[in-house]
Formats: structure tokens, C-alpha cells, sequence
């Protein structure tokens, strides 16, 4: 019974773990001067926004539709890792905290994805059928 119910799990945290890499990459586009501004204020470079902005997009598009999930999310997972480092380390703040700790929890459950990838309900899924009828 538990297998049936799980068998499709993927789907639903496919979408879950992209949306806030898409709605990210969205947030940057809208708020460019100003996330460009936040980005210095750290000591990163603002050159590295436009590349940023077309990862969290790409990537965050790429586990949505289940293609190239694995590379996806693992490079995703370090992309969280690096982000908690950078933005996230003043842990006198209660939400720099917090904020820390929700991008390992991503990594976290983005290497298990990047471990399983989209077995069901993917891109992937559907290119490999086409494939296979060749």
C-alpha cells in the first residue's frame, strides 16, 4: 500500500522544490536594482546576478518538468549550500537563523532527488518511453 501512495511522490516535490527557485529567479527579475544592491552589500559581485537569475530559472524549470533532474538538483543543492554561507550566517539574527538552516534542509532534499531523480510523471520519463519504441 505505502508504495503505491510514494510511487508518484516525485511529481509533487519536483514542483514543491522549483517553485521557490522559479518565483527566486522571477523575485530578481522584478526587483533587479534593488537585489543587485543586496547581492554588494555581501561582497558578491553584481555581475553574477543575470547568471544567477538564468540558474534559478533554468534549473528551477529543468526539476519542474523532470529533465536533467539529477544534475539539476544537485548543482541546486550546492547553489543553497553556497547561498546559506554567503547571505544566511549571522546567526545573532533569529531569521538569518532560520534562513540558514531551510537552505540546508533544500540541499538536503535536493540530494535526495538529485539521488532518485523523476522516475514518474518526467520529461525524462516520457523521452525514454519514445526512445525505447525506436
Amino acid at each position: 500500500m505505502f508504495e503505491k501512495i510514494i510511487q508518484w511522490a516525485d511529481l509533487p516535490a519536483r514542483v514543491a522544490m522549483s517553485a521557490i527557485f522559479i518565483l527566486s529567479g522571477l523575485g530578481k527579475l522584478s526587483a533587479f536594482d534593488l537585489t543587485r544592491g543586496y547581492m554588494e552589500a555581501y561582497g558578491v559581485p553584481a555581475a553574477l546576478l543575470v547568471p544567477t537569475i538564468a540558474f534559478e530559472l533554468g534549473a528551477g524549470a529543468a526539476l519542474l518538468v523532470g529533465f536533467g533532474t539529477r544534475y539539476a538538483a544537485l548543482l541546486l543543492s550546492g547553489f543553497c549550500l553556497v547561498a546559506a554561507m554567503v547571505f544566511h550566517r549571522d546567526f545573532g539574527d533569529q531569521i538569518q537563523q532560520i534562513m540558514f538552516l531551510k537552505n540546508v534542509a533544500m540541499a538536503g532534499g535536493l540530494l535526495l532527488l538529485a539521488k532518485t531523480g523523476a522516475p514518474e510523471l518526467s520529461l525524462e520519463r516520457m523521452l525514454s518511453k519514445t526512445r525505447g519504441m525506436h
